[in-house]
Formats: C-alpha cells, structure tokens, sequence
C-alpha cells in the first residue's frame, strides 16, 4: 500500500494540496502565452503583416492544438522569413 506521509494517508487531501498548484502552474503558463502573443502581434506589425498571426501562440495554452499550433507557427515562421515584407516593398518605392 502507498503511504502518503504527511497527508494522513489520504489520497483525496494529498490531491486537494495539490489544486493550488496546478492552478498557479496554468495561470503562469497563460501568462506566457498572451506575452508570447503580444510579442508576435508586435513584430508582425512592425513588419507590415496583420498583427493577428501572432495570435496562434495563445493556441499553444490548449493542450490539444499543441502540436496543430507548432506545425502551424513552424510554417508561418518559414514564410515569415522568407516572404517579400511590406515594410521592404514601402522602402522601395513599390507600394
């Protein structure tokens, strides 16, 4: 049998200690998403693109989308990188 020391031997206690924690761990988390959001939204803007690409990392806070959301960050870095910006065709003149 497990012994569960300072919680009387009590899974359901040791399980109710825990909800606080578990908790402050998500907040957290959702913090860091809505920041990395922020970030994005920043740098896409200062880019010349819509802002609300940056808006796939808060896709990262659900656990499910977490690998559609990597796949989808993944490809929107590469054609981030790649793509001609707005902000260059404006310096040239061209827009």
């Amino acid at each position: 049998m497990t012994d569960y020391g300072a919680y009387g031997g009590d899974p359901d206690a040791m399980m109710a200690a825990m909800g606080p924690m578990i908790f402050a761990i998500y907040g957290v988390w959702f913090l860091l998403c809505c920041f990395f959001a922020f970030l994005n939204w920043r740098i896409f803007s200062k880019a010349g693109f819509p802002g609300a690409l940056g808006l796939v990392w808060i896709a990262l806070g659900i656990p499910i989308l977490n690998l559609l959301a990597g796949l989808a960050i993944f490809i929107i870095w590469i054609w981030f990188a790649f793509a001609e910006w707005p902000v260059q065709k404006k310096a040239q003149g061209v827009a």
